[in-house]
């Protein structure tokens, strides 16, 4: 790349003689972002410099990841833990790589981490998989409507041969039908193995609908009729699920929790009670939790998932009891999606980011490693749940954010 050619094109664009989205036409990868970030110099006055400095391929990510790149943006990466879990796919003790601008986030998922591995460990648990896409068709009425759930009812062998000839990797799991006046909606969903599969449903439903369309009365009005549903709060994707739900938790002695927490088994249960479940009700949230998302974001971050679906996985409900001698703390989240192969987990500090945690690529047998990512993400957001928690009970909260100074 020369500074000439990226300024020339920088030109061009602000004459109007080529786009934005065109210049990988005239330059190569690399050369375009550096015209971008000319072009945006001038025109605004700020520096990029720093925006310019980045590791990864700019070849690779404008393939895939990103129009009109313009250079990288960097998050501050730290690691958590180490915290000890015990799933069907995950069975060690894992530094919890996290992304994240929010200061004292990691110490306080450390101090959870601490006091779970103290406790012997976090079991973890994948309870269903399935990644959804729903589209919605249009029907003259509801007799229409209904002849067309009865046909997916009996062809479900069609729908699925049709979706799964799209993929070597998906499996249809089942079609679910609504009726909505002269609307029909239909949610597949689909075991996708490690990838989070998003795409991969997206296509695979695409030529299901055809069949539908070819066989019944139905007309597609749109690939996503918003019943998936994808990064928005929905209560569907908290009763049925969307990508895997999980479920980790942990028994603690009363003494590691007096020694770690500088509280008690019931000072936490009853903050809990009624801070995540009692106020959670009464604000109408979809989430009965403490700050789940916190723990989702930041590893999503550095593990290269698709941020917007932190949404869904916030989507989690916590429980702690005192028992006589320990506390018992649960957590569920309903729909994470994760995957380890495709989409960012393949630019390089976030595949780093999988290979600390030993889950980068495809998993021997098939969705072991996207399984494994997810038990232990639902480890970590336990352990940050404890910590807050912990923190409101002993009135720690605001002292830890002034002794770290942020």
């Amino acid at each position: 790349m020369s500074d000439h050619d990226a300024d020339a094109l920088a030109e061009r664009v602000r004459d109007g003689d080529l786009r934005l989205y065109e210049l990988e036409e005239h330059a190569d990868a690399e050369t375009a972002a550096a015209a971008r970030r000319r072009l945006l110099e001038r025109e605004t006055g700020a520096a990029l410099d720093v925006t310019g400095d980045y590791a990864f391929d700019p070849e690779a990510a404008a393939d895939s990841a990103i129009e009109n790149l313009v250079g990288g943006t960097q998050i501050p990466f730290g690691v958590a833990g180490p915290v000890a879990v015990d799933g069907d796919a995950a069975s060690e003790a894992y530094y919890l790589p996290m992304a994240t601008t929010e200061g004292a986030l990691l110490a306080s998922v450390n101090r959870g981490c601490s006091a779970i591995t103290a406790a012997g460990g976090a079991n973890a648990r994948v309870t269903k998989r399935g990644m959804t896409r729903a589209p919605v068709f249009r029907v003259a009425d509801v007799t229409e409507g209904a002849e067309v759930a009865r046909w997916v009812d009996e062809h479900f062998a069609d729908l699925k041969a049709a979706a799964e000839s799209t993929t070597d990797h998906g499996t249809l799991q089942e079609v679910t039908h609504y009726v909505v006046g002269d609307n029909v909606y239909l949610r597949f969903s689909y075991d996708t193995a490690d990838a989070m599969g998003m795409n991969m449903a997206t296509i695979a439903t695409g030529e299901a609908c055809d069949v539908v369309e070819a066989n019944t009365p139905a007309e597609l009005v749109a690939l996503s009729g918003n019943l998936c549903a994808d990064k928005k709060p929905a209560a569907i994707n908290a009763v049925e699920g969307r990508g895997r739900t999980v479920t980790a938790d942990v028994h603690i002695p009363r003494d590691v929790v007096e020694e770690r927490f500088k509280t008690t088994p019931e000072a936490i249960a009853e903050v809990n009670t009624r801070k995540n479940l009692v106020g959670s009700a009464k604000a109408g949230s979809l989430g009965f939790n403490a700050h789940a998302a916190n723990v989702v974001a930041a590893v999503f971050l550095a593990t290269g998932q698709d941020a917007a679906q932190v949404v869904e996985g916030s989507n989690c409900i916590t429980t702690v009891e005192a028992r006589d001698d320990e506390l018992y703390a649960s957590v569920n989240l309903a729909s994470l999606e994760v995957g380890t192969v495709g989409g960012g987990t393949k630019l390089p500090t976030q595949a780093e980011a999988l290979d600390v945690l030993g889950v980068r690529g495809g998993g021997d047998p098939a969705g072991s490693n996207a399984d494994e990512l997810a038990e232990v993400i639902a480890a970590g957001a336990l352990a940050g749940e404890l910590s807050l928690l912990a923190a409101l009970a002993s009135r720690h909260l605001s002292s830890a954010h002034e002794d770290l100074g942020r």
